[in-house]
């Protein structure tokens, strides 16, 4: 890449930030982290000079990196702290993933505790290499992708403090409150395949509490507790 293009792509970045904010969001810990993160690197070579704008865009597979203000509504919702334990259900190019970990920072054991562990699930095997070669040549490889059934959630390193999902929902899946610390957050898209509302909600004594905070429309979540193929 010419000195050109990476000071074009800056400006763009700058400019897709300064987008962001005319929608209300002010979150500095979340655009301080999507200024940080190279948006061109998580999408198809064709597709780079678009990467900025505020807009999805096709990543392959029927699948799409999500608008960058959906991005920053969603992890503004998501309350995420640093060293808090994140599952995303649906890594696509991984740059959620990539977000979420220069928010919560590098893992590591604190009184015999894991913090700040980024595990995220993706239904469609051939995005996963994509995922990993985008991450690993941006410096977030220490998130781990796993090639499962997302609505089922992951046994193996939970609990969580956080799950987000990027795809439509029809219910909030079992699996995923058993998997939530008391206290947690899951936001995700619940509704039909066509339309959603955005939910965030917290468990309280073991129960979720929820609200709604607009419609979106998302690619379906696959699986036991989703949109069955």
């Amino acid at each position: 890449m010419t000195q050109t293009n990476k000071t074009n792509f800056e400006h763009l970045k700058i400019k897709m930030i300064e987008t962001i904010k005319t929608y209300g969001l002010t979150n500095q810990t979340i655009l301080n982290a999507m200024l940080k993160i190279p948006r061109h690197e998580f999408v198809p070579d064709e597709l780079k000079d678009q990467a900025y704008e505020d807009s999805p865009l096709s990543i392959g597979y029927y699948q799409t990196i999500s608008q960058p203000y959906t991005v920053a509504f969603m992890l503004d919702l998501l309350e995420l702290k640093k060293g808090n334990n994140v599952l995303e259900i649906g890594c696509g190019s991984g740059y959620n993933a990539a977000i979420i970990k220069e928010i919560v920072g590098k893992e590591k054991e604190v009184n015999g505790q894991v913090k700040g562990r980024v595990i995220s699930i993706e239904v469609v095997k051939e995005l996963i290499e994509f995922a990993k070669n985008n991450l690993s040549k941006t410096g977030y490889d220490d998130i781990k992708i796993i090639s499962d059934d997302g609505s089922l959630g992951s046994k193996q390193f939970a609990p969580y403090d956080k799950i987000i999902a990027t795809c439509a929902c029809p219910r909030i899946p079992k699996p995923w409150i058993e998997q939530l610390t008391e206290t947690g957050v899951i936001v995700a898209p619940i509704g039909s395949l066509f339309s959603q509302e955005m939910i965030q909600a917290k468990k309280i004594d073991g129960e979720l509490v929820a609200k709604s905070f607009g419609s979106f429309r998302f690619v379906p979540l696959i699986g036991k507790y989703g949109f069955k193929k």
